[in-house]
């Protein structure tokens, strides 16, 4: 028997993560990425202290909107400035940080859960 939840067609899943990397709806990408319910685009952070306001641009663009944002610190947790929690809390949306392995595993489960949820992962070896 099959328990694969359903997933709507379209949406992103991250299929692998590490060595510098993902594998997301079966296509790479190398560095850190913000995944979005519908695309991946590439998040030129390397490190969580360059979390800005101005880094959740492709979050607030996205054409669906997003009520949770996960964010991958990499192999650790670490605290999202407020400044980044202000601006999301303005537009509505929950940030839950979390290191990259973790956030990716949850993304896929809130995906599979149909809930609007985004990713901003800083990629690991």
């Amino acid at each position: 028997m099959d328990v694969t939840p359903p997933i709507p067609k379209g949406r992103q899943l991250i299929d692998a993560y590490g060595e510098g990397g993902f594998r997301i709806a079966g296509e790479e990408h190398r560095g850190s990425v913000a995944v979005l319910p519908t695309q991946t685009v590439a998040w030129t952070a390397e490190d969580i202290s360059a979390l800005s306001p101005e880094s959740l641009a492709p979050i607030f663009a996205s054409e669906e909107p997003v009520e949770l944002l996960l964010v991958g610190c990499g192999n650790g947790f670490a605290q999202i400035p407020r400044a980044v929690r202000e601006a999301a809390k303005a537009r509505r949306i929950t940030i839950d940080a979390m290191d990259t392995g973790a956030a990716c595993r949850t993304y896929n489960i809130l995906m599979a859960e149909g809930r609007r949820v985004a990713a901003l992962l800083i990629a690991v070896d």
